[in-house]
């Protein structure tokens, strides 16, 4: 296992620790899975977008709300999918 910069160590920790389960596992699974992946530009994005209430990304991954403009492209659709989440029973 590669060890994060302290810059993705910080996303990390913001994305699993979010103020609700529901909210850890969409946010904090979606950034496991990938973070690795990401360009500059999507971890800039992604660093902004979780600055952003936990309703707010919850419904735009749910397609509830509207994503606002800045927001719109491949890390959204991608968290859209929903397929990266894993709930430990």
């Amino acid at each position: 296992m590669t060890e994060l910069s302290p810059r993705l160590a910080r996303l990390k920790f913001r994305a699993w620790h979010r103020g609700t389960r529901e909210a850890d596992y969409m946010i904090g699974c979606f950034f496991d899975r990938f973070h690795a992946e990401w360009s500059e530009a999507d971890i800039d994005l992604f660093e902004k977008m979780i600055e952003e209430e936990d309703v707010d990304i919850m419904a735009w991954a749910l397609g509830t709300q509207a994503i606002p403009a800045e927001y719109r492209g491949p890390l959204i659709d991608r968290m859209m999918k929903l397929d990266y989440v894993e709930i430990p029973r």
